[in-house]
């Protein structure tokens, strides 16, 4: 493979990731695990993985890498790829593009937004872009093209659906359900409550481990200058834009503090998971099950916060020269 101009020096994040999940295992506060879906709440949460894919193809793991897990809310940046690809900019006259300062399954604020929801990343959004989805593709089309895209992505490497955590979390979606209900009253939902809520619950129950996840948001990376010729420029529109939202939406209400401290945008998931691009550079996976107060796993943000110190990585720029 190609090298580029600004390679990474694997040696170097070989020993910076390793130095990571050493102190990061090391440490007594793990968080706690979700609550939200019984599945995933009796999870060990003594357990941390990250898996870095970077521009040049190295990927370089520490810890538990390859423990599969269900990646939940991760998988809104993957659907809401698709509805762009099949609507466009048709998309956001039903979905807004700005951070909500509330909980990710307000049912207030969908209320006040007259079932508008703020972002694609909140429960309500990704359920409109479910919609959305449903309205092209019927139901079992759409929760196959997501695993479809999935597939593609990792090369038909084998990866799983949890149908026990896909039933916790249709069993505990009666706050999902009310949004939704919102919504139709407002004229903002186009299929039937049950049929959306089948398709976004299967989504959610994908498990991937942190190797196959940073190699889905491969496609994310937005890859150098030198790589511009052998990419399609509407995809590239894409994926900037869904970056742009990433960064002020996709940890909730914990996205201001994660892009202080981290400074990448990234997307996160109630089951411990969070996907971060590092644009240009690389596709970041790290897992660990116990939660902050937001949701977003608590070591998985602090790895990463060392991550981007120790290597300079950040979306506002560098602060060493080489």
């Amino acid at each position: 493979m190609a090298q580029h101009k600004h390679a990474i020096d694997r040696n170097e994040l070989e020993r910076v990731v390793g130095e990571i999940t050493k102190e990061i295992r090391s440490g007594d506060d793990w968080g706690e695990a979700t609550k939200q879906i019984g599945a995933l709440s009796g999870i060990d949460t003594r357990q941390f993985g990250i898996a870095i894919l970077t521009r040049d193809g190295d990927v370089v793991c520490g810890g538990d890498a390859e423990t599969p897990f269900s990646i939940q809310s991760i998988s809104k940046v993957f659907s809401l790829e698709l509805a762009l690809e099949a609507h466009g900019d048709a998309l956001w006259e039903r979905v807004g593009r700005d951070p909500s300062g509330d909980p990710f399954n307000s049912v207030i604020d969908l209320e006040r937004q007259k079932g508008h929801p703020r972002n694609p990343f909140i429960n309500a959004g990704a359920l409109i872009v479910v919609d959305m989805l449903l309205d092209t593709r019927g139901p079992d089309a759409e929760v196959q093209a997501v695993v479809e895209f999935v597939a593609r992505l990792l090369d038909d490497e084998t990866f799983d659906l949890n149908d026990e955590v896909a039933k916790s979390d249709n069993d505990a979606g009666s706050l999902n359900r009310a949004m939704l209900n919102i919504a139709k009253h407002f004229g903002n939902v186009r299929n039937g409550v049950d049929k959306i809520m089948s398709a976004y619950v299967r989504q959610c129950a994908i498990e991937l481990s942190c190797r196959q996840l940073a190699r889905v948001g491969r496609f994310l990376m937005l890859e150098g200058p030198d790589d511009a010729a052998n990419r399609n420029l509407e995809a590239a529109r894409r994926s900037r834009r869904i970056l742009s939202l990433m960064m002020t939406c996709g940890l909730y209400d914990g996205a201001g503090e994660f892009a202080y401290r981290v400074g990448l945008p990234a997307k996160s998931g109630i089951g411990g998971g969070i996907l971060a691009i590092a644009p240009n550079t690389a596709s970041i996976a790290v897992w660990s099950p116990g939660l902050d107060e937001s949701g977003n796993s608590k070591l998985g943000t602090l790895a990463l916060e060392m991550l981007t110190d120790r290597l300079d990585w950040s979306s506002f720029g560098k602060i060493r020269t080489l």
